[in-house]
């Protein structure tokens, strides 16, 4: 699941709207939407998270922060490290193997290494 996928799924969730019903709504497939939720599919469109924000009724920080969800919401992401040290090289390789195994406290501490957003 990506970082948009389970906000989505937790607004349509906490005001009791179905896959389907929000489906018609946004003019999409309810196959769409759930490969959303899920992260079986990419980062959704601006124009899609617009529909979305306008959808459950979000403005301000609320809008802001589904659009950097969605920004930061690929499923399959790829580091390219040409040009960079070896170590670095190394450790996104080595990160690539293991995520899957890390649990998640190892991947907050990793996270919170980085530099914010901006």
């Amino acid at each position: 699941m990506t970082p948009f996928g389970a906000r989505l799924r937790a607004l349509r969730e906490a005001r009791g709207v179905t896959l389907k019903e929000m489906a018609a709504a946004l003019d999409v497939s309810a196959a769409y939407l759930s490969a959303l939720e899920h992260g079986h599919r990419g980062r959704p469109t601006s124009g899609l998270v617009h529909q979305i924000n306008a959808y459950f009724g979000l403005i301000w920080d609320e809008a802001d922060e589904m659009a950097g969800l969605a920004r930061r919401s690929a499923p399959r992401v790829v580091l390219d490290t040409a040009g960079l040290s070896p170590a670095a090289t190394e450790f996104a390789n080595r990160l690539a193997a293991a995520i899957r195994d890390l649990p998640p406290e190892t991947i907050e501490a990793l996270a919170a290494l980085l530099p914010p957003e901006g």
